[in-house]
């Protein structure tokens, strides 16, 4: 049986598979280093040796057809593949390894590890990202991720999961004296505190505790966009403030925070390793998932969440 590919140049599809992901003929010219005259010649080639249209050409924008859909999808998969193993059998040991993550984990958790990795891994580099945008590891730079879910389900991404992203008070050791002996939940709606209402609204309903918006004094309330902020200010203000045990483990350790109460929020959601599935066995990758989960496990408080919250 003829093979259906040995009509149709890999140059056409990589041409598509630009065209149909960037969902332009103009920014398709420009990643491929070609002219648009050139990237339409290529699609328009193809739809002819296949003989049906794959993208419909409307006034400023062109999109995907059904069979162009189709087409799409195994076209990426294809190229994300070969990238994939080009990249495998280039890498000469002496690679970099791309980390994305949020800041809190990677300041308060990874950071600090990552030495004990490259002593183990000389022979790897390691960039950590810890910008706000999700970056596509199909398309982009990153290596690996490390992401917060429910469910660690990405297209083309094989996960693993590390620890529940659960989360509790956290409050200054000074702060213990307002939550009363023993601590009560209540004690919180007039205590000074630091972090969101929707944060505090979700630890109130999971201790049962009906909440206002605001605290009675009706002093305002610091709220940052992550925990390390946050965490920090109320240890600083000598308050109690929203975060996971896991991320100040140290300071839970040495006495600069306390955790008043065992009642958690968020424990639905866990955080993954995440990386391409084609590239699971390029060494790097294999490397840094079976460092970062020996780690894990040592984790005391990562187990701890575990066994409260096992996936």
């Amino acid at each position: 049986m003829a093979d259906p590919l040995a009509s149709l140049p890999l140059s056409a599809i990589r041409v598509f598979e630009a065209a149909a992901r960037l969902g332009s003929f103009t920014r398709a010219a420009e990643e491929l280093g070609m002219t648009q005259a050139a990237v339409s010649w290529q699609v328009k080639a193809l739809e002819q040796r296949l003989d049906r249209p794959l993208f419909r050409r409307l006034p400023r924008e062109v999109t995907l057809t059904a069979a162009g859909e189709r087409l799409a999808r195994a076209a990426t998969e294809a190229m994300s593949a070969l990238r994939a193993a080009v990249g495998d059998l280039s890498d000469t040991g002496a690679g970099i390894l791309n980390i994305t993550t949020a800041h809190t984990f990677a300041t308060q958790w990874l950071a600090g590890r990552l030495g004990a990795f490259q002593l183990e891994h000389p022979e790897i580099a390691v960039r950590l990202d810890t910008s706000t945008r999700l970056v596509d590891l199909l398309r982009e730079e990153a290596d690996v991720g490390i992401r917060t879910a429910a469910a660690g389900e990405w297209a083309g991404m094989e996960s693993v999961r590390l620890f529940p992203a659960a989360q509790t008070v956290l409050s200054a050791p000074s702060a213990l004296a307002q939550l009363g002996d023993p601590p009560d939940p209540a004690a919180l709606l007039d205590a000074p505190r630091v972090g969101s209402d929707l944060e505090w609204s979700a630890w109130f309903a999971a201790a049962g505790v009906a909440a206002p918006v605001a605290p009675a004094s009706g002093a305002p309330r610091l709220a940052a966009d992550n925990q390390v902020v946050e965490v920090t200010a109320a240890m600083a203000r000598g308050e109690s403030g929203i975060g996971s045990p896991v991320m100040f483990a140290a300071e839970l350790a040495a006495g600069r925070l306390a955790q008043p109460f065992e009642i958690y929020f968020g424990g639905e959601r866990s955080y993954w390793l995440v990386y391409p599935r084609d590239r699971r066995r390029a060494r790097k990758i294999a490397a840094f998932r079976e460092w970062l989960l020996d780690h894990v496990r040592a984790d005391k408080a990562a187990e701890r969440l575990n066994a409260l919250f096992p996936a």
